[in-house]
């Protein structure tokens, strides 16, 4: 039995990391509903920022990352806030419903290891979050003549996919929060919005004070944005950009699984795993 424990322990395996995504899937499909309001909040604010964009002069390519209009730097900035944001947020609310339902507990009983549960947990919102920042993309494309000629697509898909690997640890450390403190949620997700909005999102870094500016470009949230960006208008100029979000993710994956672990001890440990 200590042996199966420890194989258990010693890494992941990807079909029970498939199994827990696949479940939130056929969740998420189930509520048709919560899908068409969802792509239409996003369509709409999409169509907020163009027709304010209209108003608009000649913009300063250089300071909206090479955008060829405010709109698309907008645009961009929102696709990308919405993987971060919806991310970690759908990851925050998923493990409420576990505690809510009960299912949490019967998951936690079942042979897998911390790393695998935390993984599955944020396999599906990201990855939903990601194929829908790349539908966006196409429909601003087409229905708002956002003008991509010069795209990467490998780069976008490559900084997109990046980026998501990067902030699922703050879904993570968001998830090991409710895991303990049941409402915590919201401190972690409050401070991914603040990374979001002061990382560039629909307004330059260079429009701040001049004592912010220093920390707005050390956000992960501006790598990411001047990634995308970089890979969308210039074609070119991203690959420092990936590279920050894979280091960021191979460094802080792993701490936030080791945090999520000693989590779910202690709430296994105490009990609270069935409380809510």
């Amino acid at each position: 039995m200590r042996g199966r424990t420890a194989s258990l322990a010693a890494r992941p395996r990807w079909h029970v990391f498939r199994a827990i995504v696949w479940r939130d899937y056929l969740t998420k499909r189930s509520y048709r509903i919560g899908l068409a309001a969802d792509a239409f909040q996003g369509a709409l604010t999409l169509a907020i920022y163009f027709f304010i964009s209209r108003f608009f002069g000649e913009p300063n390519s250089v300071a909206l990352n090479h955008a060829p209009t405010y709109f698309a730097f907008a645009a961009v900035g929102i696709i990308t806030s919405a993987v971060i944001l919806s991310g970690t947020l759908d990851v925050t609310a998923r493990m409420r419903e576990e505690q809510l339902a009960g299912t949490l507990e019967a998951l936690a009983a079942q042979p897998l290891n911390a790393t695998e549960m935390c993984l599955g947990l944020v396999g599906f919102p990201f990855a939903f979050a990601f194929a829908r920042a790349l539908s966006y993309l196409t429909a601003a494309s087409f229905a708002m003549g956002l003008d991509l000629l010069n795209a990467s697509w490998i780069g976008v898909v490559a900084v997109l996919a990046s980026a998501s690997a990067a902030f699922a640890t703050f879904a993570i450390v968001a998830a090991a929060i409710v895991l303990v403190a049941k409402r915590g949620e919201t401190i972690a997700v409050m401070l991914v919005t603040l990374m979001t909005v002061f990382g560039g999102t629909v307004f330059p870094i260079s429009t701040l004070p001049g004592w912010l500016q220093p920390l707005a470009h050390a956000l992960p949230t501006r790598v990411a944005f001047d990634g995308v960006r970089n890979a969308l208008f210039r074609g070119e100029g991203w690959t420092l950009d990936l590279l920050a979000l894979v280091a960021f993710a191979g460094v802080g994956i792993p701490l936030a699984t080791i945090l999520f672990g000693r989590a779910l001890g202690r709430a296994a440990r105490s009990g609270m795993l069935a409380e809510y």
